[in-house]
């Protein structure tokens, strides 16, 4: 009897078992099944992922979180990454960026390809959405470096303050890229030594040149600040938009200066150019001067010639001396 009944508890405890092991297999089963149908993978969840895994510049990685954020409210709150479709990301860029320059739709179809790649390479989604987006052709611009009339013209009028003027001759002496500059921090400058450290592509650090004028005006705009960013905005930030502690000067409680804000005042000055035109402008010149590649990477910091190449351009007034200079029917001095 006891024996029988044993065995038979036996039996009830190993049904017992049985019955929880293939429930907990079921759950795990019904958890892979959402996972394969990529249920449970949202578009928030993703993003933050990818940008957490990347190794990006903080620069590149704000612009990146920028766009993923907009993307997660075009979908809507909670959408799962794997329900994004191409029409999604054509109605998506077309709403944000339709009527924006070539370069800009480039930049932000980037972004998004290298997310969906990620995504892909995650197994969160069997197709790439962003392959229905294409890429728009960037016409060539032979007028993109400012005139060196036009540049002194700005250097010399009186009406611009300091700290406009500060970037706008630190960008084109450094040939640096605009969000470089921005970024700069006070402990990055070497004034004696007429450089600063600049945290390029890819998170690198490396060394930017600048000259007397530059030197000058940043020696004005530092007086007595030992630590911040370089370049302040005017207006202390409203508490509900609080930047990064990074971002801000203990002195005066202002924040960094925005690089759309930098941009805005100096095509307001300029008459419609860009920050980048300092850049392009300061590469063209120093090829019209006769500087050597090799010496106009280092300064550029670009990894290729062929980067380099649209850049190491002549300006049209250059190109109009030397035509000047071989004209046959030029009066040659005695």
């Amino acid at each position: 009897m006891s024996c029988d009944g044993g065995a038979s508890g036996e039996r009830h405890t190993r049904l017992a078992r049985c019955i929880v092991s293939t429930r907990f297999l079921r759950g795990r089963v019904s958890r892979l099944v959402r996972i394969a149908r990529f249920e449970s993978v949202t578009v928030l969840e993703a993003a933050e992922a990818f940008l957490a895994e990347h190794d990006l510049a903080d620069g590149t990685r704000r612009k990146y979180r920028e766009t993923l954020g907009l993307l997660e409210r075009h979908v809507g709150d909670g959408q799962a990454i794997a329900d994004v479709s191409g029409r999604d990301l054509v109605r998506f860029m077309t709403g944000r960026w339709r009527s924006s320059a070539p370069a800009t739709w480039n930049r932000q179809r980037a972004c998004l390809r290298s997310f969906f790649a990620y995504c892909a390479r995650q197994r969160w989604i069997v197709e790439d959405p962003s392959e229905a987006l294409e890429r728009r052709r960037v016409p060539d611009d032979e007028t993109r470096a400012i005139p060196p009339t036009e540049l002194a013209k700005l250097w010399t009028r009186r009406d611009v303050p300091l700290r406009e003027r500060t970037l706008w001759r630190l960008l084109y002496e450094t040939a640096g890229r605009a969000h470089e500059i921005l970024e700069l921090d006070v402990d990055d400058v070497d004034l004696p030594n007429r450089r600063a450290v600049v945290i390029g592509k890819g998170g690198h650090r490396e060394l930017v040149h600048f000259q007397t004028a530059s030197a000058r005006h940043l020696a004005r705009l530092l007086a007595g600040r030992r630590s911040g960013p370089v370049f302040l905005a005017t207006k202390r930030p409203a508490p509900a938009r609080a930047p990064a502690a990074a971002d801000v000067d203990g002195q005066s409680s202002r924040a960094r200066l925005s690089y759309r804000r930098a941009a805005e005042l100096f095509t307001a000055y300029s008459a419609g150019r860009t920050l980048h035109q300092l850049r392009h402008s300061a590469l063209t010149d120093l090829a019209a001067a006769n500087v050597s590649l090799p010496l106009l990477m280092a300064k550029s910091r670009h990894r290729s010639l062929r980067s380099l190449q649209r850049y190491a351009r002549p300006g049209s007034e250059a190109v109009a001396a030397l035509t000047a200079a071989h004209d046959p029917a030029r009066r040659k001095k005695r």
